[in-house]
């Protein structure tokens, strides 16, 4: 949405890159070339008047005058006018003390509130609460199925009771009114402590319909009204949004279609005009696709500072607490990685959603936008048909898949040879990392790089550490002849090793009465 301002942004901070000093040349240019960004962004005017003149004042103030590097500091002021503009802090929903919190959707027709009635009452379902969604929209045709089918994929009960207006030739002749009322009376009757009413959207400035929602705010009194806007509308959102803040007085801003390609000034304009907060972010077509609207995380994106907060949540909610605890313990027992475990980590990270998503909430993922891109999540299914086609043995011992297991997975998983064998290769490198990693870097003990010293070695660790390559390496003896022949006569009272070791002979110990620990006998040599 934001990639068209982020490019341009990027740009006018990178002139400011080396100067040491800002003249107010240089912040003149800078807030000039913002404005054009803003401007194109179809950001209303206002707006950018408002945010731009701030800029100036901090840029060329004392704040960044004296800070020892300008252009950071600079950026530092924009991401924090940013965060003003989209909200300042992030919002929450106002639960109920008592009975139900009930919550109303409204926005003009095709903004998105029937899918957002859905992914709002999932969202909230993960939270822990028991949301029931209300089907008053009785105006759009085939509204109400809409919204059934919707709650169906969210696994959210409907309360339908009038199946609405069925083609574009019907009149509606349920009343939606009673049908919001008679909703929160059944999800007070059944303990629900969510309620979300879908209402009626419009094509324009419908007074007759904005007259409809304002007799459903009387009529349920709820904790919440929610504008849906879509974020693609460009410079018509802040006329659309006074509007309806003037009608029904909503409490806060959901921006739908933030996954779109359009300039996206309606997010960056409504809540500055309107002064009402945004709450939440529709960012696709799938019913997890919602997020909590953070401002401060919405102005990192957008200066490509990366959101790696909310990939953290989103990991936090998806990942399996049991299965992460299964691969620790397996990665400290120091066995193998298999391609039973690639496939379970791959399961784990479909659950987290698009990858190409994830990716681009990176830091610095703007500069391989074009990568990103071009990048196919279908990929992620292709690798997981090529594991499934394997057998269970070939899973857990990857070493035996030859050239004939090769091509019979190929077939089975509708691929060519050469991918299987490209996934090998990955998969044999990802073995080779996570052994490395399991023994400490260095095929020793962690933090041991190189072995123990003195175990299975004939020179010890001194004798290595003065340079000599292996125990047939030549002594170095004194050039004093007086020296030199009490060094002879020294190693001629040694007793001889017969084993190599630095602590005689193995016999002289008992291992299994050391205590050692599970697989530290790979460390004591080949013995």
């Amino acid at each position: 949405m934001f990639n068209s301002l982020s490019d341009r942004l990027a740009s006018t901070f990178k002139n400011l890159r080396g100067k040491g000093r800002l003249s107010e040349a240089d912040v003149d240019a800078t807030v000039r070339e913002i404005r054009r960004a803003l401007l194109d962004a179809d950001v209303a005017v206002p707006v950018v008047r408002e945010f731009t003149a701030s800029i100036k004042e901090r840029a060329t103030g004392s704040e960044v005058s004296e800070a020892l590097n300008p252009a950071q500091q600079v950026v530092k002021i924009v991401n924090e006018e940013l965060q003003g503009i989209l909200g300042g802090e992030t919002r929450r929903i106002n639960m109920a003390k008592t009975g139900p919190t009930i919550i109303m959707l409204a926005g003009l027709q095709g903004s998105g509130k029937t899918t957002f009635a859905g992914k709002l009452g999932k969202w909230l379902a993960a939270q822990g609460h028991k949301p029931i969604l209300v089907a008053s929209d009785l105006q759009r045709p085939n509204a109400v199925t809409q919204l059934q089918v919707v709650g169906e994929r969210a696994g959210v009960p409907v309360f339908a009771p009038h199946p609405g207006t069925t083609s574009e030739f019907d009149d509606p002749t349920g009343d939606p009114v009673q049908v919001a009322r008679d909703g929160v009376a059944t999800a007070r009757a059944k303990l629900h402590d969510v309620v979300i009413v879908d209402t009626a959207g419009r094509l324009g400035v419908d007074q007759e319909l904005m007259k409809q929602a304002r007799d459903i705010r009387d009529a349920i009194v709820p904790n919440e009204v929610l504008f849906v806007i879509d974020a693609m509308i460009g410079q018509d959102a802040v006329n659309t949004a006074l509007a309806f803040n003037e009608g029904v007085d909503f409490t806060g801003v959901v921006l739908s279609k933030l996954d779109g390609d359009a300039r996206g000034g309606a997010a960056l304009s409504v809540a500055s005009v309107t002064g009402k907060p945004m709450m939440f972010a529709s960012t696709g077509e799938n019913v997890a696709d919602i997020e909590q609207f953070h401002p401060d995380r919405m102005a990192s994106r957008i200066l490509d500072m990366g959101d790696v907060l909310t990939l953290i949540e989103q990991a936090e909610a998806s990942w399996d607490k049991a299965e992460a605890d299964r691969m620790a313990k397996k990665f400290q027992d120091r066995e193998d990685f298999t391609f039973e475990d690639f496939l379970s980590q791959m399961q784990q990270i479909r659950k987290m959603g698009s990858m190409k998503k994830m990716l681009m909430m990176m830091p610095g993922a703007a500069q391989m936008r074009q990568q990103l891109e071009n990048f196919d999540d279908r990929e992620i299914d292709r690798v997981e048909a090529i594991v499934r086609s394997m057998t269970p043995h070939e899973r857990v011992a990857p070493k035996i898949i030859n050239g004939s297991r090769r091509a019979r997975i190929a077939k089975g998983s509708g691929v060519t040879v050469s991918e299987v064998n490209q996934l090998m290769e990955r998969f044999g490198q990802a073995q080779k990392m996570m052994k490395k990693m399991a023994s400490g870097q260095g095929g020793g003990m962690p933090g041991m790089p190189g072995g123990m010293p003195g175990m299975g070695s004939a020179g010890g660790g001194k004798k290595n550490r003065k340079g000599a390559k292996g125990k047939n390496a030549k002594k170095v003896r004194s050039g004093n002849p007086a020296k030199r022949e009490a060094e002879l006569k020294g190693q001629a009272q040694k007793p001889k090793q017969t084993d190599g070791s630095s602590f005689g002979k193995q016999q002289d110990f008992d291992m299994d009465s050391m205590n050692l620990p599970k697989g530290f006998e790979k460390f004591l040599g080949d013995k």
